[in-house]
């Protein structure tokens, strides 16, 4: 667990990431970051949460359909 100060960043506030945080998330400078409550508190992820419900219902799709793409790829 890393304790992590606020820091003022122009005229927003943010956070300065330590590099061994970095390394674990697989985050370099530009990579993107998503805030998502959980029932313990937030938690931080480079996972987008809303591409997982976009992939579960494509994956959905496809179960349904699954004889008509048999079909159009032979």
């Amino acid at each position: 667990m890393h304790a992590l100060k606020l820091t003022q960043i122009g005229n927003s506030v943010g956070v300065i990431l330590p590099k061994e945080v970095l390394a674990r998330l697989k985050l370099e400078k530009g990579d993107t970051v998503y805030v998502t409550e959980t029932p313990d508190g937030v938690a931080l992820t480079p996972l987008d949460p809303g591409f997982e419900q976009q992939l579960e219902l494509g994956r959905d799709f496809m179960r349904e359909y699954r004889d008509t793409f048999r079909a159009l790829a032979k």
